[in-house]
């Protein structure tokens, strides 16, 4: 969509996405290992709404981080981390997910085309995490 100068330019289109992590991440550097895409902004951008993030197995406590990358996965900066508390899954429970603290109120802004990648501190059999955003 172009844009027209001194106009405002609100969400256009509205998008979800799933990534999940399952090997740990030890690396703080640009070049993290094993972390998975989770949000690619539009041309224009985006303003995300929410991150969370739920085990889909028993997890010990474990750290969830974001990355930001704004050349296509070359480099990725840590941007984000929360604790995730350790769950023992069962039929009996419920699996609280892990909010990464995005909302109408406090959105994360993206660049054009800029992504997000999400990867775990703690190996397991997968923490997924889920975004809402939409495109500008």
């Amino acid at each position: 969509m172009a844009v027209t100068a001194n106009s405002i330019i609100t969400p256009q289109a509205v998008k979800s996405g799933t990534a999940v992590a399952t090997t740990a991440n030890s690396t703080y550097t640009d070049t993290p290992t094993n972390s998975v895409k989770l949000i690619t902004a539009g041309a224009n951008g985006a303003r995300v709404t929410k991150i969370t993030a739920l085990a889909r197995a028993t997890v010990t406590i474990t750290e969830l981080q974001l990355y930001r990358s704004a050349d296509g996965g070359t480099t990725k900066r840590l941007f984000n981390s929360r604790q995730m508390a350790a769950y023992t899954v069962a039929q009996t429970t419920g699996n609280t997910p892990t909010d990464l603290g995005y909302s109408d109120d406090n959105a994360l802004i993206l660049a054009a085309n800029e992504e997000v990648y999400v990867a775990i501190g703690v190996s397991n059999t997968g923490v997924v995490f889920a975004a809402e955003w939409a495109d500008y």
